[in-house]
């Protein structure tokens, strides 16, 4: 490390101070952050104040994580971050349902519910039904295939954002499908809803004239026996900020319609009044072992 450091040479300097890192990769991620960070300061020249500002925003940003709010998460969301990162390691075959971000509201250990059980414990909101199948990309279903369910409420709310008020687990479930790979549950069709903005990355989308609505949409998590887990979302077409996403999740092959269906045969074996809401989900998994990123 030189004794003479300039602008021209403290970058040389902070690469060399990693050589004796132990990890290959720590280095190596050290190294790389450190040229673009400095390559970022010398296309912008902060001046010092800029600078602070920019440490503030971050010293609140951590600030803001606690409990069930994680603050950081939802900056690198807003900033396209997560959705690259999500990106990069979920490269699949071209037939494969492609993914998307998990979002900070899955509950891990939801309960266990029968195909066909309501998941809206509130009672608020339209009644749909959600049905599909799970496939692998060999075009073969996957028997008892999980899927783990969750959404927010009429409202645009999650149970676990206001637990006082909406019973616990609602709009959140695991399902196993049956021996042709088929799902299906009851549950309402989904909102679009703001994510929190009450903090700084809040403040950062007013700041720069973007808002911070999520269009409607469903979470899943499936997989089974010989296939790899996916991570994915359904949206429904036309809502509102379908272009616009705050989080840049919405993917064109996850895009699906709520149809009317008015078959008394099909509404009663799902238990639903006739005509009925349906929104059809189909789910192709690559096989396990496939290349991830």
């Amino acid at each position: 490390m030189t004794s003479d450091l300039t602008e021209t040479t403290i970058t040389e300097a902070v690469l060399s101070s990693f050589d004796g890192t132990p990890d290959p990769r720590l280095r190596d991620i050290l190294r790389t952050l450190v040229r673009h960070l400095h390559a970022f300061v010398r296309d912008v020249e902060p001046t010092h104040q800029e600078w602070q500002n920019a440490v503030d925003f971050l010293t609140n940003v951590g600030h803001m994580c606690h409990g069930n709010r994680q603050e950081f998460v939802l900056l690198s969301d807003t900033l396209g971050v997560s959705m690259l990162v999500d990106a990069i390691n979920n490269r699949k075959p071209s037939k494969a349902t492609e993914s998307t971000v998990l979002g900070p509201f899955h509950v891990s250990g939801a309960p266990r519910r029968p195909l066909g059980a309501d998941i809206a414990l509130d009672g608020a909101g339209e009644q749909c039904v959600v049905s599909g199948i799970v496939r692998s990309v060999d075009g073969t279903p996957v028997p008892g295939a999980f899927i783990d369910v969750w959404q927010a409420n009429a409202d645009g709310t999650y149970d676990v954002q206001t637990p006082d008020l909406l019973p616990e687990s609602n709009l959140r479930g695991v399902f196993t499908a049956d021996s042709d790979g088929r799902y299906w549950f009851r549950t309402i069709v989904p909102r679009y809803y703001p994510i929190p903005d009450d903090g700084p990355v809040g403040q950062m989308l007013r700041s720069t004239g973007r808002h911070p609505n999520r269009p409607a949409h469903i979470h899943f998590i499936a997989g089974g026996e010989g296939v790899a887990t996916l991570t994915t979302h359904l949206f429904i077409n036309q809502s509102p900020y379908i272009d616009s996403d705050a989080v840049f999740a919405v993917k064109q092959s996850l895009i699906r319609e709520v149809v009317t269906v008015d078959a008394q045969d099909l509404a009663s074996a799902y238990g639903v009044p006739n005509p009925f809401r349906l929104i059809d989900f189909d789910m192709t998994l690559s096989p396990t072992g496939s290349c991830q990123g």
